[in-house]
């Protein structure tokens, strides 16, 4: 069965993504598209020369959105990282007044084609550009997935394992709320190598806040380091795409639209070929839960400042 991945925007992010795709054989067709037509075609050319030594062989085409039609993902990394050069408060939210306009050019195109697989955002903020997204595309709910704090979760794992000294992938649990500075740790949901990670970390006098703050920051230190990020939001989502088009019902923290809310903001979801299958049962204390629609609350009154009900 042919593969086939659209990403949209080819910026830092959107190379790492079809590189790190290349690089693991996910899918054997990719679309690529930019308006830079110097910077694709660019791109195409690299990846092109990496085709004879890497082990799966695939094709690209680029810069054309009807190729798109047949597509099982689409990826959105349109965005402009310059616009949080000399942002104080690290909101994600000084770049949306910009990207609504990218992305109501893009929908627009992509409504011209009989694309119908899962729409994955990355781009910033991305729980109020996934929610633009399925307002001009029209496309149901549940196929428009935002990545959000799916990276925020592994910078938690990553954090985490470090401060107890072990592999990360020996921390389970969520970053929960918005990709941005509303999020929180869910540490009722967080486990070290299946102990509780608040037990643990009384018991070794471990201030748990600190790791949260990296985890919510942490996307900054990578900024203020190399002028971008790219490897974890890419990682991130490559697995996402992953889990779509292997209809793999996965459970993972993603942004999605979510009824009670009124909003997209990230819980754990059941993911697979149709998008969001179902949500995922979680049971948070009282503070988590307060802390979750207070994230809720602040995406949709910023959403509506910028871009109306």
């Amino acid at each position: 069965m042919m593969r086939k991945v659209g990403i949209i925007g080819m910026g830092h992010v959107g190379s790492a993504v079809a590189h790190a795709m290349v690089q693991e054989g996910d899918f054997d067709e990719y679309v690529l598209i930019d308006k830079k037509a110097e910077k694709v075609r660019a791109e195409v050319l690299d990846l092109e020369d990496a085709a004879a030594n890497q082990d799966a062989a695939y094709k690209i085409i680029e810069n054309d959105y009807q190729a798109l039609a047949d597509a099982d993902v689409v990826i959105s990394a349109v965005g402009n990282i310059l616009l949080q050069h000399n942002n104080p408060s690290k909101d994600r939210f000084i770049e949306l007044p910009y990207n609504v306009e990218q992305v109501k050019d893009v929908a627009s195109k992509l409504k011209q084609t009989d694309f119908s697989g899962v729409l994955i955002v990355i781009t910033n903020p991305c729980d109020a550009i996934a929610a633009l997204y399925q307002k001009e595309t029209g496309y149901p709910k549940e196929k428009v997935i935002a990545t959000g704090t799916l990276l925020d979760t592994a910078r938690m794992r990553r954090a985490t394992g470090a401060a107890f000294k072990v592999s990360p992938k020996s921390v389970s649990g969520y970053n929960l709320g918005e990709h941005g500075n509303t999020q929180f740790t869910a540490w009722s949901t967080v486990q070290i190598a299946g102990q509780s990670a608040a037990t643990l970390a009384e018991a070794r006098s471990i201030d748990l806040s600190e790791i949260e703050k990296d985890s919510i920051v942490g996307g900054y230190t990578v900024f203020m380091g190399k002028g971008f990020t790219s490897y974890g939001i890419a990682s991130a989502a490559v697995r996402l795409a992953k889990v779509v088009v292997s209809d793999a019902h996965e459970e993972l923290p993603v942004s999605h639209y979510q009824a009670r809310f009124g909003t997209y903001l990230s819980t754990p979801a059941i993911v697979g070929r149709a998008g969001v299958i179902a949500e995922a049962m979680l049971t948070l204390t009282a503070n988590e839960e307060e802390k979750l629609a207070a994230s809720a609350k602040s995406i949709a009154t910023k959403f509506e400042e910028v871009v109306g009900k």
